[in-house]
């Protein structure tokens, strides 16, 4: 064994090539962030399985990402991608002293985390954040996962997991933001209704163009905003002409964060028509942004003040047009979890 600092090892689908790359996995950003912060004696190092597109060792705001270039390969692509993986973390073992590792989703990185702090005797957790709850996640049968080594980041995901696999996490951990990356300043709320994200089917922007346009009957010169980029981009184009509303929606493209948290703080309202919902971020940074938030899913059993969750794209368009045209309609920020106090729930597990 090489230095004794402690040292924690997160693995993850991907990381930012650097930090101007703001828009890669940003809630996984402010998390690190967050860990770098709070705990300074602890070393933090990164394996990027799949992206960044290189391979290389780097620092990204004074933590170690060791990037290794997976690049979403075939079968025995990956294969030697695990290979590399196990490697990696054989050689932080001998350099360091390792006081865990923890996995972003149980999929490939939860696979060779578990079985590498089960040979070494190193705690090992995985965090359920998203689509990996869903049916079909194969990496299940591969993991044999214990109740005690995955946590989920809402209800909604620990209570989908549970139904799809019948084990249970022992924790719930939700997402969280950091508060200092938005603005002081006083901004008028300009934009109507926000919505951000990438363009794909995930996220169901045509049923955004289709509540606009619900809300539009009513509100005529209602002001939207689309901020992302992705493979919809042109079918969403094509429904905006045909639903007539080029003059009340404009399709930004791709923001950087800040630009995107500005943007909140310009809005009245979040639209989150995702099909499926992990603890998105969006959704909690619009909240502290002072906008109210609609959604199909709730994420926590318990309430969250300015969050409005409906069933259907005729509900979302109701809800949107009495919070626009109600003049008591308050728009506070709200924060239901800080990004700071996560860090300290997960760093707790491996005391």
């Amino acid at each position: 064994m090489g230095s004794a600092e402690e040292t924690l090892v997160l693995l993850s689908p991907g990381f930012p090539a650097n930090e101007a790359d703001t828009t890669c996995l940003p809630a996984h950003q402010v998390f690190v962030r967050a860990l770098h912060k709070n705990f300074p004696a602890l070393r933090i190092i990164v394996i990027a399985f799949q992206y960044p597109y290189v391979s290389a060792t780097y620092t990204w705001n004074g933590v170690s990402i060791i990037s290794l270039n997976g690049a979403m390969k075939g079968k025995i692509h990956r294969l030697l991608l695990w290979r590399r993986a196990w490697q990696t973390l054989k050689k932080i073992n001998r350099q360091h002293n390792i006081k865990g590792l923890l996995s972003f989703w149980v999929n490939e990185c939860a696979l060779i985390g578990r079985y590498f702090g089960k040979k070494h005797h190193l705690k090992h957790y995985a965090w359920i954040t998203g689509q990996d709850a869903k049916k079909g996640n194969q990496y299940v049968k591969l993991l044999h996962p214990k109740a005690n080594e995955i946590f989920a980041m809402s209800d909604f995901l620990a209570t989908r997991f549970f139904k799809n696999y019948h084990i249970k996490p022992f924790k719930v951990i939700p997402n969280g933001i950091d508060t200092q990356l938005f603005s002081n300043k006083a901004t008028e709320r300009s934009i109507d209704i926000l919505a951000a994200g990438s363009l794909i089917p995930l996220k169901q922007y045509d049923i955004f163009i289709e509540v606009l346009g619900l809300v539009q009957k009513q509100i005529a010169g209602i002001v939207a905003m689309l901020c992302g980029k992705g493979p919809e981009e042109q079918k969403l184009k094509t429904l905006i002409a045909a639903d007539n509303l080029t003059k009340n929606l404009q399709l930004a493209g791709e923001k950087q964060h800040l630009e995107v948290l500005a943007l909140m703080q310009q809005c009245k309202i979040f639209l989150h028509t995702s099909n499926w919902e992990g603890f998105s971020t969006v959704c909690l940074e619009a909240l502290y942004a002072g906008a109210h938030v609609i959604s199909f899913f709730s994420p926590m059993e318990k309430e969250i003040p300015h969050w409005h969750i409906v069933k259907t794209k005729e509900e979302m368009a109701a809800t949107a047009l009495e919070l626009l045209l109600n003049p008591s309609t308050q728009f506070t920020p709200v924060l239901p979890y800080a990004m700071d106090d996560i860090a300290k729930q997960v760093m707790e597990l491996y005391e």
